[in-house]
């Protein structure tokens, strides 16, 4: 007889974590069996070297609240992607409470957020963008300066032998983190386990089929033996990067017809150098260059993996047709459906800056991806940083009714009508607002028990279903209880 439980997860990064814990702690008797084809969790996009671990609040991204030609700047987006990353906070908080989570130092460090801009037209910019964040309470505490002495204290490495004469600026939120998600999904996962949920690792799903008492009938099999082997399960979670495309293709549900996905790869330059590690800790982001996707936005960051600190800048892009980092060659081919054809080849037509940032990417020798960072840090040597390979990052393609097919920056949560099978598509901010992408998926694919899981949600997120931005008190409050439970006080 075929095994039965109530949910399936399949991946093993944070996307997967996070939802096996909500619901593990909000329907502790449900069976969760979670699939991995890798060795071990967190080894694509959630691990720590494949992604910058930034701890996305808007507070230094500049491409969430872009240039408005046509009037003031919108700071809507940029608030509510800070609001995703503090219900975030709030659930990590909660969890190491309850002695889920490790000592918070093991997965999240405070560490300011600058942005930092050169040119006469990026300092008016950055200028008006900090004239108005400085009015919303969740961005309470951003300092400006176009004083080189100033930002100097601030990231001395950025102002080391600056030509001198030109403009530039800078702002800091001193309450920004450095998040390793990888250590995160370890966590969350080992949980997990210990209290009765099943993780399989080096084990990939094939197919997915839905039966007709409404289950679904997950094939799968033993990467190393291939072994193979089914179960049924009443829910189905995909959060397996850029392989979500391929099985919620295979599935067969209608939503999923006019997806694609885009991959992009990336790569960082990193620096263990202890003389100039200690003289940077920052994350410094600046504006993308002409044709680049947010996601490739340059930024020199602290990073503090495993308790080491180092500093890492980039991304670089790269090319693959691979999904995953370990995916197949075959991948970007293998996704061409009748329905999605014609919008992945409109997206091709109407990004040719994209493609001209990518070959010039690809062009770029080590002395060159360096002379970039120069611009960052103009004491830069060759010597002193090593290249090192990040992540996949499978962009959103889809239908669009104006233009055909649009290229998306950005995560989209794609359910069957009956919310019986759901995968994630896409990328940043991604991680950090995993717990808010979670609860809208709950509430999308368990309308039923939504309302009455409420009460458990506000155990958990405090400040759940609130606005913290409509309300200074509660903002200062809250973020000033999670600060002081995960060791992040400034």
């Amino acid at each position: 007889m075929t095994e039965t439980v109530d949910v399936v997860l399949i991946g093993g990064g944070i996307m997967s974590a996070t939802l096996g814990t909500l619901l593990h702690e909000l329907q502790p008797e449900w069976k969760i069996v979670a699939f991995e084809r890798l060795s071990d969790v967190a080894q694509e996009s959630s691990n720590a070297w494949n992604n910058a671990g930034t701890g996305h609040a808007a507070l230094c991204e500049l491409n969430y609240m872009p240039k408005n030609p046509d009037g003031p700047l919108d700071p809507s987006k940029a608030v509510n992607i800070n609001e995703q990353f503090q219900q975030s906070r709030q659930f990590w908080s909660t969890l190491v409470e309850k002695g889920v989570l490790d000592a918070p130092s093991t997965f999240i460090n405070a560490t300011p957020h600058m942005t930092f801009v050169r040119g006469e037209k990026d300092v008016a910019y950055l200028r008006e963008r900090y004239e108005v964040l400085k009015e919303q309470p969740l961005f309470a505490g951003i300092e400006y300066s176009e004083d080189s002495r100033v930002i100097n204290k601030w990231a001395p490495l950025l102002m080391q032998k600056r030509r001198k004469g030109e403009p530039f600026a800078a702002t800091r939120v001193p309450a920004g983190t450095d998040v390793d998600f990888g250590a995160l999904t370890h966590q969350l996962f080992d949980h997990l386990t210990a209290d009765g949920v099943s993780l399989r690792t080096n084990h990939e799903v094939r197919s997915l089929k839905r039966q007709k008492d409404g289950t679904w009938l997950v094939k799968y099999r033993n990467s190393i033996g291939h072994t193979p082997n089914e179960l049924k399960a009443k829910f189905v979670f995909v959060g397996a990067g850029g392989w979500a495309l391929k099985l919620l293709q295979r599935s067969g549900i209608p939503e999923i017809k006019g997806y694609g996905v885009f991959p992009i790869g990336g790569q960082f330059l990193k620096t263990t150098n202890p003389d100039i590690v200690s003289q940077h800790k920052a994350k410094v982001y600046s504006q993308a260059s002409v044709g680049a996707p947010p996601m490739s936005v340059p930024h020199l960051d602290t990073r503090v993996v495993d308790g080491e600190s180092s500093l890492m800048f980039g991304p670089f892009a790269t090319f693959s047709p691979k999904f995953l980092k370990q995916g197949s060659m075959l991948d970007i081919v293998a996704q061409v459906r009748p329905h999605n054809l014609w919008p992945m080849l409109r997206v091709a037509f109407a990004n040719p800056d994209l493609i001209t940032y990518l070959v010039g990417e690809l062009m770029k020798n080590h002395r060159k991806k360096v002379d970039s960072l120069r611009t960052f840090m103009p004491t830069a040597k060759d010597e002193d940083w090593t290249l090192i390979d990040a992540g996949q990052r499978a962009q959103v393609m889809k239908k669009d009714p104006k233009k055909g097919g649009i290229l998306q920056f950005g995560t989209e949560v794609v359910a069957s009508a009956d919310g019986s099978i759901a995968g994630l598509l896409g990328a940043s901010p991604g991680a950090s607002t995993a717990v808010p992408i979670m609860l809208g998926l709950l509430k999308r694919c368990f309308p039923e028990q939504y309302r009455g899981w409420e009460p458990k949600l506000h155990e958990l997120i405090p400040t759940f279903g609130q606005e913290l931005n409509d309300d200074p008190a509660l903002a200062e409050k809250s973020t000033a209880a999670t600060a002081a439970t995960l060791g992040i006080n400034v």
